[in-house]
């Protein structure tokens, strides 16, 4: 009886403090340094794009994702989850999925070729999960979509057409003698949805300037040989060549002119491959230089006098630490900026809103803090502002306040030289006599 009676006793007992550490640990649940939001980002680190800009805007994103990894945010610790959309389409589509549903990460972030945008954001909506684009800018990722999950505060395609023709259209008279309506330009394109959304940019920016547009065509960015297209700008004889490119089309492109002897008086290059400096030096050697990318600005060369004064010190940080992993480069790309900054304005700006003002991390919680994100212009390291379009609008889940600049590469070094108001030097146009490409 006694034994019994013991028996019952120790049961109960062990039942009891069952109970209290199934509290205890309810509660630890509870505590908010237990929380944490899973981010699932994806950028190409094989394949052509990896070399294109992808694996420096994978850099600038992961320097933030470590940095935020440290200090957490509002209690939640930060998990990044990294994949690899290998320079294909299906495959980003895949490995979002594959995040979203098996890795169970909160929500996915990144994201380089708009050929991979605009499928992966069309499946992450139907999944009503939550979707930020640090990088590509295709406008038809948005265009009339009505999406609710997916945002960018990037610039979109178009803006980066249009500021190309613009800058060309102010300086024709001043420095190739011409009136914009005598000026010969040439539109060149890969014909993913990426170029064939800048070059309708391009179109409308030439049609606006009164350009005499001798040449518009698209290409496989796949394409083992660009002869043709090289024949037919010699004989359009352009005064100047837009053309949007990743890598290494944009080499062949210019390998292969040089070899045919093709000559311009500028080249306007539109993001992608052309923000690769270090790619177009190894490629063409002296003649990257005069070379003009149309990009959000590099952080290392906004003005930071107008900034947010909380900024110039993360801009210190991500160059010290893309100088660690990657020493001894020419010119920090515009791509590790444009990771950074992206990912920064997610990470210090709408997590933290989604946590105190709508309870958490979910996607809808994620996503009306996104739309009450209302950062002025020098609020970004990018220096530009943060407005997305609401629902309701064409544009919906786009950064109405994003710009991107006009840059020249000179001696190793990138100057901002449109628009004016971030301008650091005159531009050198047309290219001077004696350089490979001048048609002085």
């Amino acid at each position: 009886m006694r034994l019994r009676m013991a028996a019952r006793l120790v049961r109960g007992l062990l039942v009891a403090i069952s109970a209290t550490g199934l509290a205890v640990s309810a509660k630890a649940q509870d505590r908010p340094q237990d929380k944490k939001i899973k981010i699932g980002v994806v950028f190409d680190l094989t394949g052509p794009l990896a070399g294109g800009g992808s694996e420096l805007n994978y850099v600038g994103t992961k320097i933030i994702l470590d940095h935020f990894a440290k200090t957490g945010v509002e209690g939640y610790k930060i998990e990044a989850v990294y994949a690899d959309a290998q320079s294909k389409p299906d495959i980003a589509i895949n490995e979002s999925v594959r995040l979203l549903e098996q890795e169970k990460v909160d929500m996915v972030l990144g994201f380089f070729s708009s050929a991979q945008c605009v499928p992966v954001a069309a499946r992450v909506e139907q999944l009503k999960k939550f979707m930020w684009m640090t990088t590509c800018i295709s406008s038809a990722v948005f265009n009339e979509k009505g999406y609710k999950y997916v945002f960018r505060p990037q610039a979109s395609g178009d803006q980066f057409g249009m500021m190309t023709m613009d800058f060309i259209a102010q300086n024709a008279k001043g420095k190739f003698g011409k009136e914009p309506k005598d000026l010969r330009v040439a539109i060149i394109h890969e014909d993913g949805a990426y170029g064939v959304d800048v070059s309708r940019g391009n179109e409308v920016g030439a049609k606006k300037a009164g350009f005499n547009v001798v040449l518009k065509e698209g290409y496989s960015a796949t394409a083992p040989d660009l002869s043709a297209l090289v024949t037919k700008l010699k004989r359009a004889k352009p005064d100047v060549i837009f053309h949007t490119g990743y890598n290494p089309d944009i080499t062949l492109l210019l390998r292969q002119a040089r070899e045919q002897g093709l000559k311009f008086g500028a080249l306007m290059g539109h993001g992608a491959g052309y923000g690769v400096y270090e790619k177009l030096k190894e490629g063409m050697g002296a003649d990257a230089t005069y070379i003009f990318n149309t990009d959000p600005i590099s952080i290392w060369l906004a003005n930071q006098k107008t900034m947010d004064p909380k900024l110039p010190a993360v801009i210190k940080m991500v160059g010290e630490e893309f100088d660690k992993i990657k020493p001894g480069v020419a010119i920090r790309s515009a791509h590790v900026g444009i990771g950074a900054s992206n990912t920064y304005v997610f990470m210090a700006d709408v997590l933290p809103r989604a946590i105190k003002k709508y309870g958490g991390v979910d996607p809808d919680a994620l996503r009306k803090a996104a739309l009450d994100t209302d950062i002025p212009e020098g609020g970004t390291m990018l220096g530009f502002g943060v407005k997305f379009y609401g629902e309701g609008t064409p544009m919906a889940g786009q950064n109405e306040r994003s710009f991107p600049v006009v840059i020249q590469y000179l001696e190793d070094k990138s100057h901002v030289v449109w628009p004016k108001s971030q301008a650091q030097r005159e531009a050198v146009l047309p290219l001077p006599k004696g350089t490979t490409y001048s048609n002085q």
